[in-house]
C-alpha cells in the first residue's frame, strides 16, 4: 500500500491558509493591500470583538466585474502577474493570489463589488471555503469584504487567538502602518463603540505623523529630508544593464533626537516602496547611524521610507511578504546609514533637563503623542487613543547583520588578512555620504487612557541648538566634574569628561583620515600576555592599530610588546586601552566595517586621553573646552552615547519658580 497520498483540497486549503492567516490582523493586512492595489483613495476598516466576530474592509477602488469576482477565489488567481519575469519587478503589495481563497477557507466571507464601468455589482458568499451563493446587486463602485467568525471551522486554531483588546491592537498597528506609508489616502478604523484611527488625506508625511502621533512626537523627531543617489555608483560598467543609468535609491522619513531612547526596537518602522518590511540590513544601518551617539543597548524611534526601482528588491522571499532582499545590499546599507547620520548632524539637537528626565528614567511612561512610549495620541473629547502602535516583537528582528551584508564588504575578523580597505568616515561631513507581519501585543484598552494621560504633555518651547554652546560663559564646577555655564537661553551643565572625549574622538578620526595620528613612544616597552581570542583579533587589525598610533610587536606565542601608543595616552593606560579595543571587537559580529573599526578605536582612545572627573579646571581651561565642544559635529553626546550637555531653559526656570 502506498504511503504517499495527495491531500484533499479542503485540507490543502487550510494548510495554505495557515501561512497567510495567522490572526485577524493578517486578514486586515491582505484586504488592505488588495484595496491599495486596486487604487483606493479611501479605506475603511470596521471590526467587532477584536476582529474575531467581524472584519469589514470598504474601499473605493476600481472594483471587479462578475467573472473576476468569482475567479478571485481560485488559488493563485491574480491580476498582478503574467509571467515568471514579472516576479523580478513586483510593483504591487499583493501578488501571490492566495489572500481571498485562504481567508474564505477559514471564515464566512461576503464579497460585494462593482466595477465603475459596470451597471450592477456582484455579491459572492463563502463559508468554510465552500461557495454559498452568487447574486447580482446594486452597489457603489469599489469593493467591500466582510469576514465573519474567523476560524469558526477550526476551533483548535481559534482558541490560540489572544484577547479582544490584543487582537484589536494588532489591527490598529497595521492600519497605522499603512496610513504612514500612504499619507495621501484616507484611513479609518472603527469598532461599534469607538473610532480608533481617522486620517484625512495629508499633503506631507509630517502632516500624517502629526495626525497619528501628535505635535510632541513630531517635535521629538528629526526629519530625514528626501535624498537620492544613483545605483550606478555601486556597480561597475560590465554589470550595468541598459536603462540602469537612471535607477536611483531615495531615502526619507523621520528619526528621533538622541535623547529619545527606547529599550527595544519596537519604535523602528521600515517601508520599502510603501511596503512595511523587517530587514536586518536596514536595522543595522540605523544602528550604525547612531553609533557614537546613543549608548549601547538603547534604540531610536525611526520611520524610514526607501524608494527604489522594483527590480532592485525581491519581495518574494516570505509567505507573508514581510521580508525582502536587496539586489545591491551594501549600497542600500551605506546610503541609508549616511542619510540618517547626515540628518542627525544637520540638526545636532541638545537634551534639556525635562527631556533627559523622561527618556532616561527606568520604565518610562511617555506623555500623549510621545514616540518614546507607545506612539499614541489621546482624543481630546473621549480620552481614547486615536492610534495605537503596539510593539513589533513578533517580527523577530535581531541586531545581527544579515548574510547579504556580512558578505558585502565588511571587515571579517574570522577570515584571512585582507588587502587595505578604502577609508570611509561617516562620522564627519562629506565622508562616505554620496549626494547623488505579525504585530506585537497591544496595551489593554482599560489602561489606554490612564497611561496616555500621565506626564507633562507640553513640549519645550524652543529646542536647544549646538551653536548656543559657543556663547556659554562658565561659572564654575560641581564636584570638580561638571561645568556650570550660562547664556541668554538658560542654565547649562556640561560633563567635562565626556565633553573632552567628544572633542578628542572627532580630532582622532580627522587625523586618521589624514594619516597623521600622532604616537608617543614608551620609555620601556610594556609586555602583556593576550588570550587566544585577543591574539586572533590583534593579528587581523594590527595594521589598523598601527595607523592609529599603536606600535605593537609580537613577543613569543602569547605575548606582545607595546612600544608606542596614541598621543595623550598615559603609559599606565596602555595595557588597558589595547585590551579594551581587542575585547570590544571580540563581542562584535563576524563582519565589521572598516569605519566602525576606526570609530571603536577612536572612541576607546579618546576615553582614556580625556579629562577625568574630580579634576579641577581653571576658567581658561573651561572656556577652551566649551569652545572646542561647540566646533564638533556631534556635541550632544559622547562617542559612547552618553549626554554631554544638559540645558535648563529660561522658560523652565521661570515655570519652576511659578513666574509663568
Amino acid at each position: 500500500m502506498s504511503r504517499i497520498r495527495i491531500l484533499a483540497e479542503a485540507v490543502a486549503n487550510k494548510i495554505a491558509a495557515g501561512e497567510v492567516v495567522e490572526r485577524p490582523a493578517s486578514v486586515v493586512k491582505e484586504l488592505l493591500e488588495n484595496a491599495l492595489d486596486a487604487g483606493a483613495n479611501s479605506v475603511r476598516v470596521e471590526t467587532e470583538v477584536g476582529g474575531k466576530r467581524m472584519i469589514r474592509v470598504i474601499d473605493d477602488g476600481h472594483g471587479m466585474a462578475h467573472d473576476d469576482a468569482l475567479l478571485a477565489f481560485e488559488r493563485h488567481a491574480t491580476s498582478k502577474l503574467r509571467t515568471a519575469e514579472d516576479l523580478l519587478s513586483i510593483a504591487t503589495l499583493g501578488f501571490r493570489g492566495e489572500a481571498l481563497p485562504s481567508i474564505a477557507a477559514v471564515s464566512r466571507l461576503l464579497l460585494e463589488t462593482r466595477d465603475a464601468n459596470e451597471a450592477e455589482g456582484t455579491r459572492v458568499e463563502f463559508a468554510g471555503g465552500k461557495l454559498v451563493s452568487v447574486k447580482p446587486a446594486g452597489l457603489p463602485a469599489g469593493t467591500t469584504i466582510s469576514v465573519a467568525d474567523l476560524f469558526y471551522c477550526m476551533p483548535a486554531r481559534r482558541k490560540f487567538l489572544k484577547s479582544d483588546t490584543t487582537e484589536l491592537g494588532h489591527i490598529a498597528s497595521l492600519v497605522t502602518h499603512y496610513a504612514l506609508a500612504n499619507p495621501g489616502k484616507q484611513f479609518t478604523l472603527t469598532t461599534p463603540t469607538q473610532e480608533i484611527v481617522n486620517c484625512a488625506p495629508a499633503e506631507k508625511l509630517a502632516d500624517r505623523v502629526y495626525q497619528l502621533f501628535g505635535k510632541q512626537a513630531l517635535d521629538e523627531l528629526v526629519e530625514i529630508a528626501p535624498v537620492s543617489a544613483a545605483f550606478r555608483a555601486a556597480i561597475t560598467e560590465p554589470e550595468m544593464e541598459a536603462g540602469e543609468e537612471s535607477a536611483t535609491l531615495t531615502v526619507a522619513g523621520f528619526t528621533s533626537r538622541p535623547e529619545i531612547q527606547r529599550l527595544n526596537r519596537n519604535g523602528i518602522y521600515v517601508f520599502v516602496n510603501r511596503r512595511l518590511v523587517r530587514d536586518r540590513l536596514i536595522l543595522h544601518a540605523i544602528h550604525e547611524a547612531y553609533r557614537n551617539i546613543l549608548p549601547q543597548n538603547v534604540f531610536p524611534a525611526t520611520l524610514l521610507f526607501l524608494e527604489m526601482p522594483y527590480d532592485e528588491v525581491d519581495v518574494n522571499v516570505h509567505p507573508a511578504k514581510i521580508e525582502v532582499r536587496f539586489r545591491r545590499s551594501q549600497f542600500v546599507h551605506d546610503f541609508t546609514r549616511d542619510a540618517i547620520r547626515r540628518a542627525l548632524m544637520n540638526t545636532r539637537p541638545i537634551a534639556s533637563f525635562a527631556a533627559a528626565a523622561v527618556t532616561m528614567a527606568p520604565n518610562p511612561v511617555a506623555p500623549p503623542g510621545s514616540f518614546a512610549g507607545g506612539f499614541a495620541e489621546t482624543n481630546a473629547n473621549s480620552g481614547v487613543p486615536r492610534a495605537i502602535i503596539p510593539p513589533l516583537e513578533e517580527l523577530g528582528v535581531g541586531s545581527g547583520v544579515g548574510s547579504d551584508y556580512a558578505s558585502g564588504g565588511g571587515f571579517d575578523l574570522t577570515a584571512a588578512p585582507q588587502q587595505p580597505v578604502p577609508q570611509r568616515f561617516p562620522f564627519e561631513p562629506g565622508g562616505s555620504f554620496s549626494p547623488g507581519a505579525g504585530m506585537g501585543t497591544a496595551m489593554p484598552a482599560a489602561s489606554w487612557a490612564e497611561n496616555f494621560s500621565r506626564g507633562n504633555t507640553e513640549a519645550p518651547a524652543t529646542l536647544p541648538r549646538p551653536e548656543q554652546i559657543a556663547d556659554l560663559k562658565p561659572l564654575g564646577q560641581v564636584n570638580a566634574s561638571f561645568i556650570v555655564a550660562v547664556n541668554g537661553e538658560g542654565l547649562w551643565i556640561v560633563d567635562q569628561h565626556v565633553a573632552h572625549e567628544r572633542v578628542l574622538f572627532e580630532q582622532h578620526l580627522q587625523a586618521r583620515r589624514a594619516g597623521k595620528v600622532e604616537a608617543q613612544r614608551l620609555l620601556m616597552p610594556m609586555v602583556i600576555e593576550l588570550a587566544p581570542r585577543q591574539l586572533v583579533i590583534y593579528e587581523k587589525i594590527g595594521e589598523e592599530l598601527a595607523a592609529n598610533g599603536f606600535e605593537v610587536e609580537p613577543m613569543g606565542p602569547k605575548s606582545v610588546a607595546i612600544q608606542a601608543v596614541p598621543g595623550g595616552i598615559a603609559a599606565g593606560d596602555a595595557e588597558q586601552l589595547l585590551t579594551e579595543i581587542l575585547d570590544g571587537l571580540e563581542r562584535e559580529n563576524a563582519a565589521i566595517s572598516i569605519d566602525t573599526l576606526q570609530a571603536k578605536i577612536a572612541a576607546s582612545t579618546a576615553c582614556h586621553a580625556a579629562i577625568k572627573v574630580n579634576m579641577p579646571l581653571d576658567q581658561t581651561k573651561m572656556e577652551w573646552l566649551l569652545a572646542a565642544l561647540a566646533k564638533t559635529d556631534c556635541p550632544m553626546s559622547c562617542p559612547h552615547g552618553r549626554p554631554v550637555v544638559l540645558r535648563y531653559s529660561l522658560k523652565e526656570i521661570e515655570k519652576a519658580f511659578h513666574r509663568i
